[in-house]
């Protein structure tokens, strides 16, 4: 098949049902996802109490709206997720949605979650798909301008995105821990209070199931959903899969959103005479294909290619990064690394006034700078030490001290392995002017599951931190 060929059958007709479908199940789960952050107070706990942020490279222009804005904020994505679920100015719900969400995601890397970043790619595809031609206030204000088709490529586009979580969660299990059935078991451990199959969960070879199970639920997931002989198994088993995690696990509104997003890999008028019960169609026009100058189609496939070569690249870029990925954490947001490993740390920082006489040093309080989740997350990612020191440091500086040192000891068990220092106890954090990869401050993993040697004690001796005699900070 040539390239014509091909350009030629994504812009052939299609039915809207099942994009129309995604459209409003979107919508409502995002006005649902809203009506949490009111409910639980997140709103305040995440984007106002806190005074420190771990921002992106190159966002670190972005803040929260001072006052009442973030609610006011908040308020305005319920409102958009409406227009979105009813078709009503679409596009332009559509991009502000897409604006209004991404800036929420980019303000502390310690909220990143895999599914908000899909969230915000999912926004931005609506914005070019024409879901809104029929099942819409829009269709319904506009019946001359309304279809019960669209070109295939708006479908396709859509699938594709979908397809990129499971396929590529299912390559990053594929991975020497997962494969042994860690960290499942430590997650299966911790569940085995739950009712009536609590106790099951503990039995001997179930982390391996699971583990095994969950791999190749996401490999072949897709195409099995794609094959229609297989729609109905596969659709049955990747419900019970998102549910038995949304009760296991406690993922918020991910797993009935990938429940509901999945349908879109059925036929595209799998949900036409459902939706036709609730909404009359105010045309059964058939799509035609409007004249696109040829440039226009040229640049917009380009800028369809590098969108697409670069979902299916970037999630690699850990591979050129030397150093486990799962322990460095140097490419693993971005990269649908889902649920895979466990790390429990516990972080001690300290702040040395190099230009006092006897080098005043103090242990700090972290939680004095940062909120739980945010201590959290921190403590078994590198890159955001790395921003936490040079806050302390100009922390220390607008209190006087114009030339000090911060370090940090933080013990780290990745999967159950035995805790290790994380990052190099005597490097001057603050000192380091740009976070570079690898980061060789970062100290290598010891251990592997399994090793014989597990508890050897050459390793733990390399990371000795020397006592000093500290003084606690009242920062």
């Amino acid at each position: 098949m040539n390239f014509n060929t091909f350009q030629k059958q994504l812009q052939a007709s299609t039915s809207i049902a099942s994009l129309a479908f995604f459209r409003m199940a979107f919508g409502a789960i995002m006005l649902w996802e809203v009506c949490r952050y009111f409910h639980y107070g997140w709103i305040d706990r995440y984007w106002i109490r806190p005074d420190f942020y771990f921002t992106y490279p190159g966002f670190d222009w972005i803040s929260p709206w001072e006052g009442n804005g973030m609610y006011l904020h908040f308020m305005f994505l319920g409102v958009l997720a409406i227009f979105i679920l009813l078709g009503f100015c679409y596009r332009i719900a559509s991009a502000l949605f897409f604006l209004g969400f991404t800036y929420i995601f980019l303000l502390d890397q310690a909220n990143y979650l895999n599914h908000f970043y899909l969230i915000s790619l999912l926004s931005f595809l609506l914005i070019l798909v024409p879901a809104n031609k029929n099942y819409s206030l829009d269709a319904a204000l506009r019946p001359n301008k309304a279809s019960d088709t669209i070109p295939l490529w708006a479908l396709r586009l859509v699938q594709f995105q979908m397809a990129i979580p499971y396929i590529y969660g299912g390559i990053a299990k594929i991975n020497h821990d997962w494969l042994r059935g860690e960290p499942m078991q430590m997650w299966l451990k911790d569940s085995s209070a739950f009712p009536f199959i609590g106790p099951y969960l503990t039995m001997d070879g179930m982390a391996l199931f699971f583990s095994y199970s969950g791999l190749l639920l996401d490999l072949l997931i897709v195409p099995f959903l794609i094959w229609k002989r297989t729609r109905l198994f596969a659709f049955v088993a990747i419900t019970l899969f998102h549910l038995t995690n949304s009760q296991l696990f406690h993922i918020g509104i991910f797993p009935w959103f990938m429940i509901a997003a999945t349908t879109i890999f059925f036929e595209p008028d799998w949900c036409k005479n459902i939706i036709a019960r609730f909404y009359t169609s105010p045309t059964s026009n058939v799509y035609s294909r409007q004249i696109v100058k040829k440039a226009n189609l040229k640049w917009g496939g380009y800028a369809l290619g590098i969108y697409i070569a670069w979902q299916l690249l970037f999630p690699f870029r850990h591979i050129l990064i030397p150093g486990n990925v799962h322990w460095t954490e140097e490419g693993h947001i971005f990269s649908w690394h889902m649920k895979l490993r466990d790390k429990r740390s516990k972080a001690t920082f300290y702040v040395k006034d190099l230009d006092s006489p006897n080098a005043k040093e103090w242990k700090i309080k972290n939680k004095r700078y940062l909120s739980k989740r945010q201590r959290s997350k921190m403590a078994t990612r590198p890159l955001l030490i790395y921003q936490y020191a040079h806050h302390l440091k100009e922390v220390y500086q607008k209190e006087g001290y114009e030339n000090v040192q911060v370090r940090a000891e933080i013990n780290t068990s990745l999967n159950g392995r035995p805790r290790q220092l994380l990052v190099d106890p005597f490097t001057d954090l603050a000192a380091i002017d740009q976070y570079t990869y690898p980061g060789k401050w970062i100290n290598p993993l010891y251990f592997s599951l399994g090793d014989k040697d597990y508890f050897t004690e050459e390793p733990i001796k390399k990371n000795k931190v020397t006592p000093v005699v500290l003084e606690e900070s009242q920062h």
